[in-house]
Order: structure tokens, then C-alpha cells, then sequence
């Protein structure tokens, strides 16, 4: 509906547009009863014109008309003075005005929270914001927005606990992995690494949290040891870890913590245990063999060997796929309750000889505890992340 899109793209004029928007109405209503009318690019269509579109297609038997900012190029004051000259001048009769905002400026969500606030009842959106050119409205950051708002009276029927494990199979199927400073679903969205922010979180969450991590399906926030944490943070880790310190002790370990966050980006528990003289604790089990026989038409068996504390121990076992075999033969050997929350899967690169990243979440008696693996080998990646976090429970 926009002069640019009339006049390059169809080499028309305004009076036929309308007249071909009518026509497109009423030749759907022959098939459905419910019909959508997409004015496209109407971010940059006059707003009078917009308005005599939307009530043509409206009298035609319309029951949603979509009003697009095609290009992201509307500020949210704009886009919702659209919205609401179209609610004031057009006899909508029983249809509603839907949103559907882009990416190109980093406004989508603003632009769709400002439509709803002026009259849309409708939005456009996708999970973690995927979409043409720089994507669309994030679902997750509409969805968030409103329930954290409820003054502003805008609720949506989501279940936002499933928000987050629907992103991540977004991602694992799409093959687009999640930037970590995203909003709601990014690994960082809910990680402390301020030393101020990290008092203020273990003292009380909501100095620095809006939303509860559980809310969108996420087991809990995440403390980052950099070299920006305070001893609060480190005491907690270490509390964590089943490590206890006096104030003495902490300040040296604390000391020699800073020594090494300066080198590294981030410390780990294996870097922190190893500050505080028990790093064997991480390294108890370690995988001395694993021997994997798969394919078409024949059953998927694994056998592991596995060194505890000095001592072998070997077990063998089948599963639903070289992976599952594997786990099951180390579930064998090690008899614990033990689920796994989240299985993902990530190549660094591209290619079939490129090394793969596993992250896993596995629970044991109600804590969450956290592995990681890298190799050219995603069924010993599997294993390996399995067992860097089964070592942190295990005694």
C-alpha cells in the first residue's frame, strides 16, 4: 500500500490498488470465512490512504486486516499513532488490526507493544524473532513484556514455562543458534558477572531480575566468576561446591582468584576447586574407553570403561541411537538418579570433520548441575559432557 511499493513494484496507482485489495477480499471469502488482508509496507503508507485501504477490505468482509512495517523503519510513537488514527477513523465493524513489526532498526518489539497499547489485538511474531532481512517480533519478548506489566491490562494465553525449551528446539532445528545477549531466551539473559550486581542478586533477586528464570522454563539464574566478582560470588560458588571457608581463607583463595580471572575470561568450577586444593574432586571419573557400534538395520550398542578414584569398571548396554546406548552404559556403572534436562548440540564451524560442542543439564536429587564438551566425535562429546557434570555430584 505504500507509494514505493505501487509505483516499483506494480507500476500501478492508488485508485487500483484498492480495487485489487477488494477484489483479493472478496475472492477468499469464496474458499474461508476467515480472512486476513496484508497491507504490506504499510509502515510507510500515507495514513489516509492507509485508513480508506483498511475500510474497503473491512466492508468487503475482512476479518483481521495486518498492518506491516515491512521495512522496521517506523518509530514506536509512530507506529502506534498509526494504529490509532486507524482505530479512530475506520469502522473496523467485528474485525481486528493485527501487528507485524521487523527487525531493521531494533524496534520490532517496541513497534508491536505500542500497536497493542493503541488498539491491535493481534500480533505477528516468531520465536527468538527469526524472520526476513534481521527477523520479526521475538514472541518471547511480547509475551514477557505484557506479563511483566500487568498494570497496563494485556495479558497473552502463552504458557511461558515452555518458552524456553522452545526456543532452544528452534534453534537446534533451524540450525540458528541463539545470540547470548538475547532478551528472555540468550544464555546471558539471566548471568551475573558484575560484582555489584552479584551482591545485590544473592541478597535479593529482584534488584536485578524482572522476570523469575523459572517462568520461562529456566531452572535458575547463573553467577559468572570474572574478574568484575566480588567475594559474595565466590563464596557462593564455593558453597556450591560443598567448599567452606573462613574469612582468612577466603580472602587469600579470593586473592588468587583475581590473579587468575584477569587471565581468563571466565572461571570455572574446575579452576575454582583447583584454587582451594581439591581439583581431583572434578576429575574422580574419568572415561578410559568407549567403543560404539551403530547404523541401519543393526542394534546401536555401546561399551564404556570408566577409571573411579583408580579403579576400572566396564559396562555395556543399548539404546535409542549411539548416544542414548552410551549414556545407559555409564548409567551402568555409576547408579544414581540422574536426568537430563538439556541435551544441545553445537558445531563451532561448518563441515562434517568439524568439532562439536555439547551442553548438557542433567538433575540430581533437584539441583541442576552443568556439563560441557567439545570433540570431532559427537558421541564422545555426548559422554564427556555427561560426565563433567556427573563428577560435580558425585563423591
Amino acid at each position: 500500500t505504500s507509494d514505493f511499493h505501487i509505483k516499483h513494484k506494480f507500476n500501478s496507482n492508488r485508485e487500483e490498488i484498492l480495487k485489487r485489495a477488494v477484489k483479493a477480499v472478496k475472492y477468499a471469502l469464496n474458499y474461508v470465512d476467515d480472512v486476513e488482508f496484508y497491507a504490506e509496507d504499510a509502515g510507510r503508507t500515507e495514513n489516509e490512504y492507509l485508513a480508506k485501504v483498511v475500510q474497503a477490505v473491512v466492508n468487503a468482509g475482512a476479518t483481521v486486516v495486518n498492518i506491516p512495517d515491512t521495512t522496521g523503519y517506523c518509530f514506536p510513537d509512530e507506529y502506534g499513532a498509526k494504529i490509532k488514527y486507524l482505530v479512530d477513523n475506520v469502522d473496523m465493524k467485528n474485525a481486528i488490526l493485527a501487528t507485524h513489526c521487523h527487525q531493521d532498526l531494533g524496534m520490532a518489539t517496541a513497534n508491536t507493544l505500542s500497536g497493542v497499547i493503541n488498539g491491535a489485538r493481534q500480533v505477528e511474531v516468531t520465536i527468538n524473532g527469526i524472520g526476513e532481512r534481521a527477523g520479526n517480533t521475538s514472541i518471547e519478548e511480547v509475551v514477557m513484556a505484557l506479563r511483566s506489566h500487568k498494570d497496563r491490562g494485556f495479558d497473552t494465553n502463552i504458557n511461558t514455562q515452555h518458552i524456553y525449551s522452545t526456543s532452544r528446539l528452534v534453534s537446534s532445528l533451524m540450525n540458528m543458534p541463539v545470540q547470548p545477549n538475547k532478551a528472555i531466551v540468550g544464555r546471558n539473559a539471566f548471568a551475573h558477572s558484575s560484582g555489584i550486581h552479584q551482591d545485590g542478586v544473592l541478597k535479593n533477586v529482584e534488584t536485578y531480575e524482572i522476570i523469575n528464570p523459572k517462568d520461562v522454563g529456566i531452572d535458575d539464574n547463573a553467577i559468572v566468576l570474572t574478574a568484575r566478582s566480588g567475594r559474595a560470588a565466590l563464596k557462593n560458588r564455593l558453597s556450591l561446591l560443598g567448599v567452606k571457608l573462613g574469612s582468612e581463607e577466603l580472602d587469600k583463595v579470593y586473592e588468587n582468584f583475581l590473579t587468575l580471572a584477569d587471565k581468563k575470561k571466565s572461571v570455572n568450577d574446575d579452576d575454582i576447586l583447583m584454587l582451594v586444593g581439591k581439583e581431583a574432586r572434578l576429575n574422580r571419573i574419568k572415561v578410559e574407553y568407549l567403543q560404539v557400534v551403530c547404523g541401519i538395520g543393526v542394534r546401536d550398542v555401546a561399551s564404556i570403561g570408566l577409571n573411579i578414584a583408580g579403579e576400572h569398571f566396564e559396562a555395556t548396554a543399548t539404546g535409542n541411537g549411539p548416544v542414548d546406548a552410551a549414556i545407559r552404559a555409564v548409567k551402568n556403572i555409576i547408579r544414581r538418579e540422574m536426568k537430563i534436562h538439556e541435551f544441545l548440540i553445537q558445531a563451532i564451524d561448518r563441515g562434517s570433520d568439524d568439532v562439536g560442542k555439547v551442553h548438557m543439564q542433567v538433575e540430581h536429587k533437584d539441583v541442576v548441575y552443568y556439563g560441557f564438551a567439545a570433540n570431532t566425535d559427537i558421541v564422545a562429546a555426548s559422554v564427556e559432557a555427561f560426565m563433567d557434570a556427573v563428577n560435580k555430584f558425585v563423591d
